[in-house]
């Protein structure tokens, strides 16, 4: 594997564990709040996040290569609202499609057919993370100040797998 594809790669597992280590974060938020069906999605999300640095992880191992753990950074505790949130997570995950994209670009331009191909799978996922942070964020928008809503909402969101 090319040298700079592979620490490229390396750092994606970190951006991805760091991603578990934010929701984990916000997680503790809505348990604060006593939001448990938000704390519960958002504990999925860690799962999730987990899941892709592991896959990322297996890829290079079985490319002959091996990870190399860089300190995680301290992510966010202090949120406003759940608004706040879900803008935050929502920002977060566009960043994530920057990193993955620019890793898709980084594969072509060294012709690594493979990697590229590997890479497939997480372009279509943050398709789906971008949009569902988009989906509950734009709910909770519409809901403004209406609390009762909120509860029926962190109802759902508890419903998640």
């Amino acid at each position: 594997m090319d040298k700079q594809l592979y620490k490229e790669l390396n750092k994606q597992v970190i951006k991805e564990l760091y991603s578990a280590y934010l929701y984990m974060s916000m997680a503790s938020y809505f348990d604060s709040i006593n939001l448990k069906g938000f704390a519960h999605w958002m504990k999925v999300q860690v799962k999730e996040e987990s899941q892709h640095a592991m896959k990322i992880y297996d890829y290079i191992n079985e490319r002959g290569e091996r990870v190399i753990f860089e300190p995680i950074e301290k992510p966010p505790y202090e949120f406003t609202s759940p608004v706040d949130v879900f803008e935050k997570t929502l920002e977060h995950e566009k960043n994530v499609t920057k990193s993955i994209e620019g890793l898709v670009n980084l594969a072509k331009e060294k012709n690594d057919k493979n990697t590229e191909n590997f890479l497939q799978w997480f372009v279509k996922e943050q398709e789906e993370e971008e949009e569902n942070a988009f989906s509950v964020l734009e709910k909770l928008k519409s809901i403004g100040n209406e609390k009762h809503i909120l509860i029926e909402m962190d109802v759902e969101m508890g419903k998640r797998e």
